[in-house]
């Protein structure tokens, strides 16, 4: 990472998410701890959502570059996702209980590798209801937990690229490069569908966003002591 970086002026900082966190809480942590060192408020955004059970890569942008996360936003994404076969919920992750148990056992890695070329290149994919999409002025994902029913229509996106990683018992573990918007947790649904057995994400890390990757990034508690020592060691304006 470039230790020139200047947060309070613009900078785009990589950081690793950890799991449970929301991406608010990280925006918030940055940008609480930039007034505090900087003595007024800072702009902090990002480019593009992690959900709490997710971890890995997340973008942020400071200051002047915060003009550049819509276009950061809309570059392609790489992730390592493990899927549970014969295990299906209502969110498509582990946020709900397993609704439906189906024998599993039967899928083997032939299986699995036939049906992954169904899910790459071109392809529409249904959003999950348990999402920050509206359907009739709400989101989506408080109309689920009410009860309501849904249908959020299915949206185009592409599938770069969808390698099998591992096998481990009913947990499959995938290597995904997709457009902007793809919902990783509908792939593993859609994945269990077409086995015939049923699946839910179970495990989610974003690897990269466009030419940044997670191996250059720091986890927020690593940003928090980067900040301390960034604003001890820069130089004083006479604006400050």
């Amino acid at each position: 990472m470039n230790n020139d970086l200047d947060p309070e002026a613009g900078a785009i900082l990589l950081v690793d998410k950890p799991i449970t966190w929301t991406s608010f809480n990280v925006v918030s942590k940055i940008r609480a701890a930039l007034r505090a060192l900087c003595g007024h408020r800072v702009k902090v955004g990002h480019a593009g959502t992690l959900d709490p059970l997710a971890s890995g890569l997340l973008v942020l942008g400071t200051g002047k570059c915060t003009k550049e996360l819509q276009a950061l936003t809309e570059e392609d994404k790489s992730y390592t996702a493990t899927i549970r076969l014969g295990q299906s919920t209502l969110s498509y992750d582990a946020e709900t209980d397993v609704e439906v148990e189906s024998p599993w056992e039967h899928i083997d890695e032939a299986a699995i590798r036939a049906v992954l070329p169904r899910f790459t290149g071109a392809i529409k994919q249904r959003p999950p209801d348990f999402s920050a999409k509206r359907f009739k002025g709400e989101r989506a994902y408080h109309l689920a937990r009410a009860g309501e029913p849904i249908y959020l229509p299915e949206v185009d996106l592409t599938i770069h690229q969808l390698e099998l990683v591992s096998i481990h018992g009913r947990d499959v573990t995938l290597e995904i490069r997709c457009s902007k918007g793809t919902y990783i947790r509908s792939l593993a649904h859609d994945i269990g569908q077409a086995l015939g057995c049923g699946a839910h994400l179970v495990g989610l890390r974003r690897t990269a966003s466009g030419d940044f990757h997670v191996r250059d990034a720091r986890t927020p508690e690593q940003w928090s002591q980067w900040l301390d020592q960034w604003a001890s060691n820069r130089p004083e304006s006479p604006a400050r």
